[in-house]
């Protein structure tokens, strides 16, 4: 699969396998050769490639497609499936996603939108977290050339 992931990856990137090697250190018929799952890449060298994808090195051996999503997820980013609103509004959480976020039974969630950009759920301590930052003065806004706050 990490043959798959790393040729997907390299062209999404617009790399040719002789940038890529350029850029973790080794010579471009070592990459050519993991494209073709002749050989794979060490520890090392997975960790330079996920690192050069902004990709996790999980995802960059292991990711297929099925009920993951169309692409590999850059670092930190997730795609956890379609839910279903209930008869009286209620969505369940994927448990992959309660899990990454430490989403526990009980926790309190704060749920705004944007009629642009769609919906945004988010627990409750990460709202108090920005809400301190503001009031402590360790989160700063711009202004933009609308007048508009930036952060």
């Amino acid at each position: 699969m990490i043959n798959i992931n790393l040729s997907y990856l390299r062209k999404q990137n617009g790399y040719t396998q002789e940038e890529v090697a350029e850029k973790i250190g080794v010579s471009r018929q070592a990459v050519a050769k993991w494209e073709k799952g002749e050989s794979v890449p060490d520890i090392y060298n997975c960790t330079a490639l996920a690192e050069l994808f902004n990709v996790t090195v999980d995802d960059l051996i292991n990711y297929t497609p099925e009920g993951a999503g169309p692409d590999i997820p850059p670092k930190g980013k997730y795609f956890f499936g379609s839910v279903t609103v209930g008869d009286r509004g209620q969505i369940v959480i994927p448990k992959k996603a309660r899990t990454v976020f430490g989403i526990n039974p009980g926790d309190q969630l704060i749920m705004f939108g944007d009629e642009d950009r769609g919906l945004g759920i988010i627990p409750k301590r990460s709202m108090a977290e920005l809400l301190r930052m503001i009031a402590l003065g360790d989160l700063h806004f711009k202004h933009n050339k609308e007048g508009k706050k930036d952060e």
